[in-house]
C-alpha cells in the first residue's frame, strides 16, 4: 500500500515498500513539459532533460555514466507534453547512490555552453529520427492541427527554436519551472526510513511554491495531408476524448481496447484479418490535464487506402450504434486488469505508475480500486460514451505518404 507525504515547501513524496524484492526504483517527476513553453521556448523542457545527464560541479559526464554502470544501475529520463521524469533502478544496497546521483544531476547541472552546443546536435538527430518514423510524424501533424497552441507543439522542439537556446537560457528556464510545487518524488521497492529522510533532506530545502498551471488548450477539427516518400501511406484519425483525471477514463480505456486495442478488437479483425488491408491497425488514448484524443492509426497501400477508410468508418458507426457484447467487454476488462497487475510486479513500473498517476490526476488509486473501477464499467456506459465520442462532425484526420488531397480522405469517411 502506497503512502503520500507533502513536504512543507510543496514537494510531494509517494512511496510503496516491497520487502519481498531486492531492488528499488527512484524517480523525480517535474510537472512541466512542452505544454508549458512559449513558442520561442519550444523544446526547452526536452533539451534540459538531455542536459541533466551532463557535467555537474562534482562529476564529469563520463564519471556520471561510470558510477551508474559501476553499481549495475539503470538510469533514464523522458519528457512529455505535461511532465519530465528522471529515474533509476538499482539493487537496494545501492539506493543511496542513485538518490544522491539523480539529485546531484537535478540540482547541480553545469549547463556548460560547449556541452549545450554538442547536445543540440544530438537532439537535431533525434528530430530527424522521428521524421524518418512515418507513424510518429503523422501523429505529430495531427496533434499540431487539433491543438493550435502549446499543447500541439512538438515535445522535441523545432530546429529554429533549438538554435536560439544556450546553456544560460536553459538554466533560466529550469529555475523557473523546476520548482518545489512542480516536483513529485516516487519510490518503490526495498527501502527503509533512512532513504525517505535522505530524500526529504535533499528536496526539503527548496523554496515553497505552488503547482504551475498548464496553458489552455481547445480541440479544433483538422484535416491535413503531407506528401512524403514512404512505402505505405500512414493514416491517423482522432476524436476529442476524456482528460487524464476524468471519471470516464476507465470506460474509455476499455472502449479503445475493444475498438482497436488487441488482436480480437473490431478494427483488427475487420481491416487486417477479414480484408487483409494492413499489417497493423490500433486505437489509443492520449489524455492530458483538460482534454484528450481517441485516435486510430494504420499504414496501408496507396491503392487500398480509401477502401480502408470506408471500412474503418463502417466499423466506427456500428460500434456507436450497436454497442458491444458482454463477451467483448469481459475480454477488454481482463486485458486491462492483467496489464495492470503484471506490470506492477516490476519496481520500475510501480514507481512510474505512482508518479504518473499523482502528477496527472492528483491521486493514486490502489490496484484493487482500479480493478473495481474496471469491473464497474457496463455495456450501457460503453454505448453512451461511444455515441458521445465517435462523433463524425468532430473527426480529425492526418495522412502522410503518397497522399491525395484532404477532401478525398474526408469523402471516403463520408464527410
Amino acid at each position: 500500500m502506497h503512502e503520500i507525504k507533502t513536504l512543507p515547501n510543496g514537494v510531494q513524496l509517494i512511496y510503496e515498500n516491497m520487502p519481498y524484492v531486492r531492488s528499488a526504483a527512484f524517480g523525480i517527476f517535474v510537472c512541466t513539459g512542452s505544454r508549458f513553453e512559449s513558442p520561442a521556448e519550444n523544446g526547452s523542457a526536452h533539451f534540459i532533460e538531455h542536459m541533466l545527464f551532463k557535467r555537474t560541479s562534482k562529476h564529469s559526464t563520463q564519471e556520471l555514466a561510470y558510477i551508474m554502470d559501476g553499481i549495475g544501475g539503470q538510469i533514464n529520463a523522458y519528457t512529455t507534453r505535461e511532465q519530465t521524469c528522471f529515474y533509476g533502478r538499482v539493487l537496494d544496497t545501492h539506493l543511496d547512490t542513485v538518490i544522491d546521483l539523480l539529485s546531484e544531476m537535478f540540482f547541480d547541472c553545469a549547463f556548460d555552453e560547449a556541452e549545450t552546443e554538442n547536445e543540440r546536435g544530438v537532439i537535431l538527430e533525434e528530430i530527424g529520427m522521428y521524421e524518418d518514423t512515418p507513424d510518429d510524424a503523422c501523429y505529430e501533424r495531427l496533434m499540431s492541427g487539433c491543438f493550435k497552441g502549446a499543447l500541439g507543439r512538438p515535445v522535441l522542439g523545432k530546429p529554429k527554436t533549438l538554435y536560439t537556446m544556450s546553456g544560460a537560457s536553459l538554466k533560466e528556464y529550469k529555475q523557473a519551472h523546476y520548482t518545489a510545487g512542480n516536483i513529485i518524488i516516487s519510490l518503490a521497492g526495498s527501502f527503509n526510513e533512512s532513504h525517505l529522510l535522505r530524500i526529504e533532506r535533499l528536496f526539503g530545502g527548496m523554496e515553497k511554491t505552488k503547482r504551475s498551471k498548464a496553458r489552455k488548450a481547445e480541440y479544433s477539427v483538422h484535416a491535413s495531408v503531407r506528401r512524403k516518400k514512404t512505402e505505405q501511406n500512414q493514416l491517423c484519425l482522432a476524436f476529442p476524448s476524456s482528460s487524464a483525471s476524468s471519471d470516464e477514463r476507465f470506460a474509455m480505456n476499455l472502449l479503445s481496447t475493444m475498438l482497436g486495442g488487441g488482436v480480437s478488437s473490431r478494427l483488427f479483425q475487420s481491416i487486417r484479418e477479414k480484408h487483409g488491408l494492413c499489417y497493423s491497425i490500433y486505437s489509443f488514448q492520449s489524455s492530458f490535464a483538460d482534454n484528450g484524443l481517441l485516435s486510430i492509426a494504420t499504414g496501408v497501400n496507396k491503392e487500398t487506402e480509401m477502401k480502408t477508410l470506408a471500412l474503418i468508418r463502417d466499423e466506427l458507426k456500428r460500434f456507436a450504434e450497436d454497442g458491444v457484447t458482454a463477451d467483448e467487454l469481459s475480454r477488454a476488462c481482463e486485458q486491462a486488469k492483467s496489464s495492470l497487475v503484471m506490470g506492477l510486479e516490476s519496481t520500475s513500473s510501480r514507481m512510474l505508475k505512482m508518479g504518473n498517476s499523482l502528477a496527472a490526476t492528483g491521486e493514486c488509486l490502489t490496484t484493487d480500486e482500479i480493478i473495481k473501477r474496471y469491473d464497474a464499467v457496463s455495456r450501457e456506459e460503453i454505448l453512451r460514451l461511444a455515441q458521445a465520442r465517435i462523433d463524425f462532425s468532430k473527426l480529425s484526420l492526418s495522412a502522410l505518404g503518397k497522399t491525395e488531397g484532404a477532401e478525398e480522405y474526408l469523402k471516403a469517411l463520408g464527410l
